[in-house]
């Protein structure tokens, strides 16, 4: 091995050894707050949505897609509605970890106090306007109602049959209220709780007068009832009082000609009620997770609707549940800053660490300034450690054989000769072997010295 690089290894070697100690203080403090702050996110996450037919099954896919390019998968979990995914959210062992909920569908008198600790949710704002869809058959209206063809009030529905949706939906709860506000007795209506396909089926063919569910406009049900002739819409004409009674709604309208220019559908504006969606995780949900939702809701609810302009959703007004901090800093501040430029697990990565990193540096840069002192004991005490038997070896002249002293200082020299330091402390290393000379010369002056007075005698 040429002694360029054998002198390179050996500083390299003592470097890392000197070093090393320090290093692994380091390794040790980063391993620690990566497992305290885990700032990579689960690549599973599931999400509740609704029925097959929904809007929220239709958001839900959407979600799915945009989460997959980031590595997320997102697994969909069908259900009956707002109350169901709610109860989920609130079961501990369910798996779900984010879930659509309707304003006002939480029946908390049904949950149990258990659940309520077993499960604290947070809103990552609204998504959405959800209004409430009340359709009904012309020819049930003019038998029902003998003088007109057209409910015009929720007080007129006693004797109908009206299906409010399946257990699990939020309609049920929601349409409670209504009748509620309404002092209408429940006992007065033919309720029917089928889910929302067989309840339109039942519909079309007369089975029912009347159904109600709440549901974004991009529902493929709501889009195929409003265009079906016979089939006639409910005009909540005392939406900005509901508004007032319930906090969880928003007047809303649906334009004349929105839905078909061309036939003028629907005729003239439809008054309606609406209930914000809102997206609810839990609060064990990683934060990255509901950062990248968040974002991804950003993406999905942001653009111009029936019922929205563009830019209105998502955002943190009309929720029922604790708004997430992740959240509350998107609707602040858009995306944090570093996403904007680095792949998501880059920049996530930073934004969580940085402030750990930053507090572990202000404590090894103080301890780094041992590092070169030590190093250089560690160099200079290979050299030095020989002085004491080179010493030892001198003390010893007088008392011990002067041959033997010699010899001793060959095999002393022997040792130093297979010492290898870098070349910026070679300078002791030579004073060392120069040093050895001295002693040998002086012990070899000695022992001449009497040879010379034996000679010079007679």
């Amino acid at each position: 091995m040429p002694k360029v690089l054998k002198h390179a290894l050996v500083s390299l070697r003592e470097m890392l050894l000197t070093a090393g100690p320090f290093l692994l203080l380091a390794l040790a403090l980063l391993t620690a707050a990566y497992v305290v702050l885990d700032p990579t996110p689960p690549r599973h996450v599931v999400l509740a949505t609704g029925t097959d037919q929904g809007a929220y099954a239709q958001f839900g896919k959407r979600y799915a897609d945009l989460l997959k390019t980031h590595g997320i998968k997102v697994e969909l979990r069908a259900t009956q509605g707002a109350s169901e995914n709610l109860a989920l959210l609130h079961d501990a062992k369910s798996g779900v970890d984010l879930a659509f909920v309707q304003g006002g569908a939480d029946d908390s008198d049904k949950r149990t106090e258990q659940e309520d600790r077993e499960a604290d949710l947070m809103s990552l704002g609204s998504m959405f306007y959800e209004p409430v869809w009340l359709f009904y058959r012309e020819d049930a209206a003019k038998r029902r109602l003998k003088k007109s063809s057209t409910l015009s009030s929720l007080s007129q529905l006693p004797g109908w049959r009206l299906n409010i949706g399946a257990e699990g939906s939020g309609v049920p709860v929601l349409m409670k209220q209504l009748l509620e506000a309404n002092k209408l007795d429940p006992g007065s209506i033919t309720l029917v709780r089928k889910p929302q396909t067989p309840a339109v089926v039942d519909l079309l063919g007369g089975e029912i007068d009347a159904l109600v569910f709440a549901s974004a406009p991009e529902s493929l049900m709501v889009q195929m009832l409003l265009q079906t002739p016979g089939i006639k819409l409910f005009d909540f004409a005392q939406a900005e009082a509901y508004s007032r009674r319930f906090a969880f709604m928003s007047p809303v309208v649906l334009p004349r000609g929105v839905v078909d220019l061309s036939r003028d559908l629907p005729p003239a504006d439809v008054r309606l009620v609406a209930p914000t969606a809102t997206l609810v995780a839990r609060e064990t949900t990683h934060p990255a997770l509901v950062q990248l939702f968040v974002q991804a809701a950003h993406t999905i609810h942001g653009e111009a609707g029936w019922f929205q302009r563009k830019g209105e959703f998502p955002n943190a007004r009309h929720t029922e549940l604790p708004l997430s901090a992740e959240a509350q800093r998107f609707y602040q501040s858009g995306p944090p800053f570093l996403q904007r430029y680095l792949p998501f697990w880059l920049a996530n990565l930073i934004d969580r660490m940085w402030v750990v990193l930053v507090s572990i540096v202000a404590i090894l840069i103080p301890l780094s300034r041992v590092v070169p002192p030590l190093y250089e004991f560690r160099i200079r005490s290979r050299i030095f450690r020989w002085y004491g038997q080179l010493r030892a070896v001198e003390d010893a002249q007088g008392h011990k054989p002067t041959d033997a002293l010699v010899k001793e200082l060959a095999e002393l020299e022997a040792h130093v000769e297979r010492i290898t330091v870098p070349l910026s402390y070679a300078d002791e290393l030579y004073a060392l072997r120069s040093h050895i000379n001295l002693v040998r010369r002086r012990l070899q002056s000695s022992s001449a010295a009497p040879a010379l007075a034996s000679e010079g005698s007679p």
